[in-house]
C-alpha cells in the first residue's frame, strides 16, 4: 500500500540567485529515506505528491548544474510515483518547460490526456503549469532539463500538443537526445552570454523535434488535418491584433510548413488568408457593437483588429457585411 509524502519530486528548478563557478555542481546529495529525499530536493523541485511502497528500500540522489538559464540534472532513485496535482500546479507561481530523458530503467509519464511509456534513450516534454504524473518502475535514472517557460520559443499550443509523447525514436530525435545527454554528462564552462545562447539553442532543437513529431502525427489522416485547422483557428483568435499575422507567421509558430498549412485549408475550400481576414472582421463587428467601446473611433477598432488603416478595414467590412462599419455602428446602437 502506497504512502504519501509531503510535496517533492526529482525535477530541479533553475536558481539564478545561486552563486557558482560555470559548470560546477549546484546540487549534489543522496538520501536513503523518503523524508530525507524530500528534504534534499524540496528547495529545487516543483511541488509534487510522491508515493512509494513503505516496505521497499528507498534510495535517491541528484546532481544538477546550470547552463545559462537551463538547469540540467541527473536523478537516480527507486520505484515511486510523482504527481503534480491541479492544486499544486495552480498555487505554484513558477512555470517551467521540462524534458525528462530516461537513462536507465523505465517510466510512464502522463499529461494533457496522454500517456507514454519511456525506456532508455527516450524522452518527453512536460510543463509544470499543468498537472502531470510520472511512475517509475524499479531503479531508474533520468536526465532532467528545465527551462523557465517564458524563455522558450516553443508555442504553447505546440507544447501542449506534444507533451507526454515518446520522443527520440527517429534519427533527428536521437541526435537531439544524445546532444542533451552530453550536456548533462559534461556541462560546458561558458560565459553567461554563451551559456544563455546554448540554453536557447537547445530549446530550439527541442522545438524542431516537437514540430516533426506533430507533423508525423497530425497530418497522417483526416483527423490530423482537422486538428491542425483547429490549432490555426485558436492561434488566429489569440493574435488578431498582430499586423504581421499570416500564413508564414502561423506556420512558424505551429512548427509546420506553409505548404502543409495551405493544404489543410484547401480541403475546407478556403485559405489561411481568408480565415484571418474573416476573423478580424468578425472581431471588428463585435467591437463596433460593444457599448463599452463607444469612446473608440472606427480607426481605433480597425487597428485593434490588425488592419493597417481605416480605408482597408472599411472596404473589407463593406464587402463582407454589405454596409460601412460606421453605418453598422449607428444602426446597432439604434
Amino acid at each position: 500500500m502506497a504512502t504519501t509524502a509531503r510535496p517533492v519530486g526529482p525535477f530541479p528548478r533553475p536558481r539564478t540567485t545561486v552563486a557558482r563557478a560555470p559548470g560546477s555542481p549546484q546540487v549534489h546529495g543522496r538520501a536513503d529515506r523518503l523524508d530525507g529525499w524530500r528534504d534534499l530536493l524540496r528547495e529545487h523541485f516543483v511541488a509534487l505528491d510522491v508515493n512509494a511502497e513503505p516496505d521497499d528500500p528507498f534510495d535517491g540522489a541528484v546532481r544538477s548544474s546550470l547552463v545559462g538559464h537551463l538547469a540540467v540534472a541527473t536523478v537516480d532513485s527507486t520505484g515511486q510515483e510523482c504527481v503534480r496535482t491541479p492544486g499544486l500546479a495552480r498555487h505554484d507561481p513558477d512555470d517551467y518547460l521540462q524534458v525528462g530523458l530516461i537513462a536507465r530503467g523505465e517510466a510512464v509519464v502522463r499529461q494533457d490526456g496522454r500517456e507514454a511509456l519511456l525506456g532508455p534513450g527516450a524522452y518527453t516534454i512536460y510543463e509544470t503549469g499543468r498537472p502531470f504524473a510520472w511512475r517509475f518502475r524499479g531503479d531508474w535514472r533520468m536526465l532532467v532539463f528545465t527551462w523557465p517557460r517564458d524563455l522558450v520559443g516553443i508555442g504553447r499550443d505546440t507544447s501542449r500538443a506534444v507533451t507526454a509523447r515518446a520522443l527520440g525514436g527517429d534519427r533527428l530525435g536521437a541526435i537531439v537526445g544524445r546532444t542533451l545527454a552530453d550536456v548533462v554528462a559534461a556541462p560546458p564552462e561558458l560565459s553567461p552570454v554563451a551559456g544563455a545562447r546554448l540554453a536557447t539553442e537547445l530549446a530550439d532543437l527541442l522545438g524542431t523535434v516537437a514540430g516533426e513529431a506533430l507533423h508525423d502525427d497530425r497530418l497522417a489522416g483526416p483527423r490530423g488535418v482537422a486538428d491542425l485547422r483547429a490549432r490555426v483557428e485558436a492561434y488566429v483568435a489569440e493574435h488578431l491584433e498582430d499586423p504581421e499575422l499570416g500564413p508564414e507567421t502561423i506556420a512558424r509558430a505551429l512548427f509546420v510548413s506553409t505548404r502543409q498549412l495551405h493544404r489543410a485549408f484547401a480541403e475546407a475550400s478556403t485559405t489561411v488568408g481568408r480565415l484571418v481576414r474573416r476573423r478580424r472582421l468578425e472581431h471588428g463587428q463585435r467591437e463596433l457593437a460593444d457599448p463599452r467601446l463607444a469612446d473608440l473611433s472606427v480607426t481605433d477598432i480597425a487597428l485593434r483588429c490588425g488592419f493597417g488603416d481605416l480605408a482597408t478595414f472599411s472596404r473589407a467590412f463593406k464587402g463582407t457585411f454589405h454596409e460601412p462599419p460606421s453605418t453598422f455602428r449607428v444602426r446597432h446602437r439604434a
